[in-house]
């Protein structure tokens, strides 16, 4: 599932492909994804120009005029394709690769004005996309809950010390939790704990000051670096250059069981273990 990182890329990358563009058409296959497809609700955006894309944790946000944003979430195996003006086709992201096969799952396609077309294209039809009134946002489901994003001032040592004042779950559980912090996901947490040298399994409130920090630190940093290099391409998780992400070859931890752990100073294998019915990595010796 792409997580916070490969979100952020295809953002970027349909921020410079599509802004300020206006739709002349739009054509739904399928309109059976995670939540059915409001065929009269997307076909508002008819005649309509992009303002922005935006992203809060795991969503996709597009602006439009006349108060419209579209929702989007790109579930398991969810991806936009782009065909620019010139008819070639372009990714958005790193995180899957383009095979004529997919073809078929194609299910909403939006055409431009300027004859650029995007296509939203989903195997497993776990993502979603709604339109939403611009202006009641903060009250929508799915994003009223979201925790602060990682990579903001908020998300600091005051407000992560205070969230744990009367808690007493496990370190992963609670970084996996939308509600603490958004965007998150099981691949990042690995190797964030890995880093700051915290077995998942370790309780919230024996945490040790420094350790929190720690923890922080790390966060901010891996998820920079994966921004970097264009998030992780394992699975179905592209830009519009059709370059492959590159920050898999960084993994310290995740997806190593059995690996001896890459410190200089250990010699024990990394285990693999289930937390909440995900797969968790960790390295006995190091992680504490």
């Amino acid at each position: 599932m792409p997580e916070l990182p490969e979100v952020e890329v295809v953002k970027r990358s349909l921020e410079t492909a599509i802004n300020k563009l206006k739709i002349k058409s739009i054509r739904v296959n399928d309109k059976n994804l995670r939540y059915k497809v409001n065929k009269k609700r997307i076909k508002r955006l008819i005649g309509l120009k992009i303002l922005s894309v935006k992203r809060r944790s795991k969503y996709l946000l597009f602006f439009f005029e006349k108060g419209h944003t579209m929702l989007v979430h790109l579930g398991m195996t969810g991806k936009f394709i782009l065909i620019n003006k010139k008819n070639i086709k372009l990714r958005t992201s790193f995180y899957y690769q383009l095979n004529s096969k997919d073809k078929k799952h194609d299910h909403i396609k939006f055409i431009f004005v300027d004859k650029t077309q995007l296509i939203y294209n989903d195997v497993r039809k776990f993502g979603f996309i709604k339109v939403e009134n611009s202006k009641k946002l903060k009250e929508n489901f799915h994003l009223k809950t979201l925790g602060p994003e990682p990579l903001e001032s908020v998300f600091n040592f005051k407000y992560f010390k205070n969230y744990l004042k009367g808690r007493n779950r496990i370190i992963k559980d609670l970084l996996m939790d939308q509600k603490f912090v958004s965007g998150l996901g099981n691949i990042y947490v690995n190797e964030i704990l890995f880093h700051s040298k915290i077995k998942p399994t370790r309780k919230i409130n024996k945490l040790r000051d420094f350790e929190i920090k720690e923890i922080i630190r790390n966060i901010k940093k891996i998820l920079k670096k994966a921004i970097k290099f264009g998030g992780s391409s394992i699975r179905d998780f592209s830009n519009t250059k059709g370059k492959t992400g590159s920050f898999q070859e960084y993994f310290k931890i995740y997806g190593m069981s059995g690996k001896n752990c890459s410190n200089s100073d250990c010699n024990y294998q990394i285990q693999k273990i289930v937390i909440s019915n995900r797969a968790s990595f960790l390295c006995p010796k190091c992680q504490k």
